[in-house]
């Protein structure tokens, strides 16, 4: 039987992930310009800049519940069946 899921069809979840991917890309670009004065030897940003690179643990947070969601979506789709 053919699979009746288109491939590009926007699954529950996927925004989710994609969000949680664009914030942590950006936490790790905060982690490496914060951390770059520090390894170059040159007067360190302020301890702001540091809470940015907590941006890496919250998008994997968001991208977290984005895979839990779709696997809930997978279970109650093969539960329907």
């Amino acid at each position: 039987m053919r699979d009746k899921t288109q491939t590009n069809s926007a699954e529950p979840g996927d925004r989710l992930i994609r969000t949680g991917a664009i914030v942590f890309f950006l936490g790790a670009v905060a982690t490496l310009v914060t951390l770059a004065p520090l390894l170059l030897g040159t007067t360190p940003f302020p301890t702001y800049m540091f809470g940015l690179s907590m941006l890496m643990g919250v998008g994997f947070l968001i991208a977290g519940a984005g895979v839990l969601r779709s696997i809930a979506a997978g279970r109650r789709r093969a539960a329907a069946r």
